[in-house]
């Protein structure tokens, strides 16, 4: 299943508490083939986040879009228990999921 990685532009930020790290490793870990999208299209200011606000509806990272359009997005913990549990692929049917801020 190869999806994509919608996360904050610091990749260079790698330590355990980054909520797109987080998910970015577990991706990584899983061996999920993925590709990343950060940078201009995903800015720093959140209400500048456009193209995630019409994703998810939300302006926090990080999101996953699957191959069929579908987006999942919960806290970066839960995503990483997704991922982790095998169960990344049973999120690709819905919309966004709603969740509180991180």
């Amino acid at each position: 299943m190869a999806v994509r990685l919608y996360r904050c532009s610091a990749r260079w930020v790698k330590f355990g508490g980054q909520p797109c790290w987080q998910v970015e490793k577990a991706l990584i870990d899983a061996g999920i083939e993925h590709e990343v999208v950060t940078g201009a299209a995903m800015p720093w200011q959140r209400k500048q986040r456009e193209t995630l606000i019409e994703l998810t509806g939300q302006d926090r990272y990080p999101a996953i879009q699957f191959e069929n359009g579908s987006v999942y997005r919960e806290e970066s913990r839960d995503m990483v228990a997704t991922i982790a549990g095998g169960k990344l692929s049973e999120k690709a049917g819905g919309g966004a999921a709603v969740s509180s801020s991180e």
